[in-house]
């Protein structure tokens, strides 16, 4: 059975394991049915017949149903299930810092760990971060709902997410949009003949559509000539 305190949210797109069908590179980690009651004995009920609990490896145990493999390999540690600590511990390393790892499930999983150790210092050790990047994660879990649902459509920057988490709840979703505004305001021109595109909303457009830099390549070949495409080549390449 998958993490039933696994602090991703949703396994997302599949599309990456679908080789999972005919062959399982890396096996997932699982500890015992009576070792993870012991820690969490709540969750009984949940658990139903389940003789394992996969730890790691909850993903790949997702593509095994969708793509109808038999079985899944795994290795049997209940080392890790010396404490609630360690359980939360080994199931958030595996996902921090990977690009699919939703930044409010990541700040939710560090969120869980601060509570569990009782300390946010001790949370950062565990996780070899600073006491600054967890007090980041965790402030955007103060963002008002229409926010937390902007920064994972890719509208909202996480820098700007995090001044935001700042102001007073019922003033954050206005200050944005007097931020959104500011942003999409013409800024005049550099030549007098041409406008300055506000930059804020191509970073929102090109956060909004997660493409790749190879998608945005073709798009830009499709849209500008040689002559401008060597110029954005060399703007691209100016420090700052």
């Amino acid at each position: 059975m998958a993490n039933p305190r696994n602090p991703r949210a949703e396994v997302g797109n599949l599309e990456d394991l679908a080789t999972i069908a005919e062959r399982q590179l890396q096996p997932g980690t699982v500890v015992t049915r009576a070792a993870w009651l012991a820690l969490w004995p709540e969750d009984a009920a949940q658990l139903g017949a389940a003789r394992w609990v996969v730890v790691n490896g909850c993903r790949r145990l997702a593509a095994c149903h969708h793509y109808q493999r038999a079985g899944m390999d795994v290795v049997i540690r209940d080392t890790i299930a010396t404490n609630r600590e360690s359980v939360l511990w080994a199931a958030i390393v595996e996902n921090i810092d990977r690009q699919d790892f939703d930044v409010l499930e990541e700040a939710h999983a560090v969120e869980l760990l601060v509570a569990e150790t009782g300390s946010a210092t001790v949370a950062a050790e565990r996780l070899g971060r600073s006491s600054g990047w967890i007090s980041q994660r965790r402030a955007l879990l103060k963002l008002a709902p229409e926010l937390q649902q902007a920064l994972r459509e890719g509208e909202l920057a996480v820098r700007v997410a995090r001044s935001l988490a700042r102001v007073p709840l019922a003033q954050q979703v206005a200050a944005w949009r007097r931020a959104q505004d500011r942003c999409d305001e013409p800024r005049g021109s550099d030549t007098g003949s041409r406008q300055t595109f506000p930059v804020e909303a191509v970073a929102r457009l090109l956060r909004r559509t997660k493409a790749n830099p190879d998608q945005i390549a073709a798009a830009l070949r499709e849209t500008y000539d040689e002559s401008q495409l060597a110029e954005l080549a060399s703007l691209l390449l100016l420090p700052g």
